[in-house]
């Protein structure tokens, strides 16, 4: 008997991970499967005579794409690649030290004198430089190919800069080992190092920010349960997601999610779908209505009939939608790029016509060569390799103190070309928590005391209305007879006192005076709670999900720089308005789907809108994944974290404007760098050309590399000015 792990490609919920189990299971040859659905596995026992093919085709054959032996080396390789920036950045720091702290004025070990010992220096620099060229060598190898290819590009340019920068000081040390120590200033080891190194950092963002959503993916398919109660005979019988068919008769009960897109057919309760429609409150749900996977039962036993299962729930559908969306979003064009696809062969095309025109006039041939050299070097577009990486680092890190996280490199230049901000509501614009905003204290009793009254009863209830008033518990009664009361509210018995807790039907039979205060609460969104002791109204509490403390001055200060702010929420329509009039935003859009949401977000994007989604459930993800730049809170849900390129680890919504503030600075510093970088090479290349040479102006290889080695500090100086607010 042999074992195999192979990866499945293509599941989307468990009815599709036990098709793929059961089907390969039946299959001639086949011992045992397991397949594990998040992480897209199939672990299959099968016998010594079976070829891996035959399996490969069995995994195809279930409707599934089979992606191969599972190779748990290739899985470490994403861990490696951060312990390889983690040690080759502290090596750069040494590199810089030996290089450069000389003209900082920092206290320099002998043995690393530059003019008291060249050959030490100069030899250790080139041995701390080969780690940094191995590591870069798909770097070196990809840009020669599209040298070769005739499609030079950023991989090209690094490649250009690392190659003239080291072989320039290879034959500078080498010089120096045979006594030419004068040539020790004219070493640019740290240079090669310091391109690699920052393209490696990028890469690895833009790697890490794929795998989230790789991991969104996964999380998504959680969300329903991998098991059901089927009625059969008036029984209930526990069976596999699998096991379910449409038409099929499913229970769900109290605490219990919804196993499939289905429809109530006996029974009433409460269901939280905010996973779905971003409602905070939870929705009733009677006979004829249509309950979701996923959602949960807080009240109640509902019999529902099962309509879609499997690749057509509701769930699946966000897995796709998250799927197309990431995977459709059209790479930005770098202007490095750009700039390159001309910039290299032009150099090499000059640096060649210099050397053939020399030689034509006279030159010897050590001289034309010297010339040639002159021109690559100065030509070296270190500088322009450097513009872009390195300002995008400094941005990052510089955001990532101020509580926001960029997950992509392209990230901030897309930030600075944004014009409209779309939220959703609950947990955005809002807190996400049902809290107590209003409370009219009908008693002699303090509000303090009243509410703690109120919150020792509501201890007893599952209804998510209880979660309201948790912080509000400051004494322990005791609490006796504890009842709940269909469809109108709670009652219980403290200190020998009868209390009722519910909606106005539990005021109905005695004389209530406070109608105003209840419409007040009503036409201000809340949900509704009579307090009241021995049949006598002692109190009316509103409860509602609150609007953030800074949400009105981020809304204002964004209209006031130009963006159109628009809310997205499937949230009802009377609270979404509500929560838009008070926060003066352009457009409110309620009651969509996460599909909805989707179709809106490409709609904008289709009609020449740059946008920006900000979102933190469940429901948001296939629009944070649509939309330019998703940004989503530490404290949401890690799908939405997953599925969103940029994330605030505070939840102050006030950080998007400290983001799309950086994403502009940042783009600028970019293009001052590439002009410098550039305006530095048109005036360089005629002089190391040597076409100002009648009228006394001319360089050589050395003063050629100083002045490269100055253009890119000055990227580099310009860059650090992100730093600075």
């Amino acid at each position: 008997m042999k074992k195999v792990i192979l990866k499945v490609e293509g599941m989307t919920c468990s009815a599709c991970s036990n098709h793929v189990e059961k089907y390969v299971k039946k299959q001639k040859g086949v011992i045992d499967v397991s397949v594990n659905l998040v992480l897209g596995q199939a672990l299959i026992y099968y016998e010594d005579n079976i070829l891996i093919d035959t399996l490969f085709n069995y995994i195809n054959e279930s409707g599934y794409k089979c992606g191969g032996i599972y190779d748990e080396k290739e899985e470490n390789k994403k861990d490696n690649s951060k312990i390889f920036l983690i040690i080759l950045g502290g090596l750069m720091v040494l590199i810089m030290y030996i290089s450069m702290g000389h003209m900082l004025h920092l206290p320099i070990m002998p043995c690393f004198d530059m003019m008291f010992h060249p050959i030490f220096y100069s030899v250790t620099l080139f041995f701390l430089t080969l780690p940094y060229l191995g590591y870069g060598m798909d770097i070196i190898i990809a840009g020669i190919k599209n040298l070769i290819n005739k499609a030079p590009n950023m991989d090209t340019l690094v490649t250009l800069g690392v190659s003239v920068s080291f072989f320039y000081s290879v034959i500078n040390m080498i010089l120096i080992i045979f006594g030419n120590q004068k040539l020790v200033a004219n070493l640019y080891f740290e240079s090669v190092c310091m391109i690699i190194l920052f393209i490696k950092i990028g890469r690895y963002i833009d790697k890490f920010s794929k795998e989230k959503t790789k991991e969104a993916i996964k999380e998504l398919v959680e969300v329903t349960p991998k098991s059901a109660l089927l009625k059969v005979n008036k029984e209930e019988k526990e069976v596999t997601i699998d096991e379910v068919k449409v038409g099929d008769i499913l229970i769900v009960k109290t605490g219990m999610k919804v196993a499939v897109d289905g429809k109530i057919v006996k029974g009433s309760a409460h269901f939280d779908e905010s996973f779905i429609t971003g409602e905070s409150k939870p929705s009733k749900k009677v006979k004829g209505d249509k309950i979701m996977a996923g959602a949960i039962n807080y009240d109640g036993v509902v019999e529902y009939e099962a309509l879609k299962i499997g690749p057509k729930s509701t769930i699946s559908d966000m897995v796709r939608l998250v799927l197309m969306a990431s995977n459709s979003k059209m790479p930005i064009a770098k202007i490095v790029d750009k700039i390159s696809f001309y910039f290299v062969p032009v150099i090499l095309i000059l640096a060649i016509l210099t050397f053939i025109i020399y030689l034509f006039l006279g030159f010897s041939l050590n001289d034309s060569l010297i010339r040639m050299v002159t021109v690559l070097v100065v030509a070296c577009p270190c500088a322009l390799g450097l513009a872009t990486p390195l300002a995008v680092v400094v941005s990052i890190g510089v955001l990532a103190r101020k509580n926001v996280l960029v997950k992509s490199s392209e990230i901030l230049e897309i930030a600075s070309h944004i014009d409209t901000i779309v939220f959703d509501k609950t947990g955005t614009l809002t807190y996400g928590k049902l809290k107590v905003s209003k409370l009219y204290n009908y008693s002699n009793y303090s509000n303090k005391e009243l509410l703690n009254i109120v919150a020792n009863i509501e201890g007893n209830s599952l209804h998510p209305i209880s979660l309201a008033f948790k912080g509000f518990k400051t004494s322990e009664a005791k609490v006796l007879n504890y009842k709940e009361i269909s469809g109108m509210g709670v009652k219980a018995i403290i200190n020998n006192k009868e209390y009722y807790l519910g909606n106005n039907k539990i005021v109905k039979k005695i004389k209530n005076t406070h109608f105003d205060d209840e419409l007040k609460l009503s036409l201000d969104g809340n949900s509704i709670i009579y307090v009241l002791e021995d049949n006598k109204i002692i109190g009316l509490i509103g409860v509602k999900d609150i609007i953030r403390n800074e949400a009105k001055n981020v809304v204002k200060e964004l209209k006031t720089s130009g963006y159109k702010v628009v809310m997205l929420t499937g949230d009802n329509e009377i609270s979404a308005k509500l929560i838009g009039k008070k926060l003066d935003i352009d457009e409110v859009i309620a009651n969509v789907l996460p599909k909805e949401k989707s179709q809106y977000i490409k709609d904008l994007m289709q009609s020449g809108r740059k946008v920006i989604m900000i979102g933190d459930g469940i429901n948001d993800a296939p629009s944070l994944a649509t939309a330019n730049i998703g940004i989503s809170f530490k404290s949401g849900t890690d799908i939405a974290s997953n599925s969103s390129s940029v994330i605030i680890t505070n939840d102050n919504i006030k950080e998007i404007l400290t983001f799309l503030k950086m994403g502009k600075r940042t783009l600028r510093n970019i293009k001052q760098n590439l002009f410098w970088a550039f305006f530095y090479n048109i005036l360089m290349i005629p002089l190391a050309m040597g076409v100002f040479k009648g009228i006394g102006l001319d360089i050589n290889p050395m003063i050629a590399s100083g002045l490269m080695m100055i253009s890119s500090l000055c990227v580099v100086f310009n860059a650090l000015r992100l730093k600075n607010d």
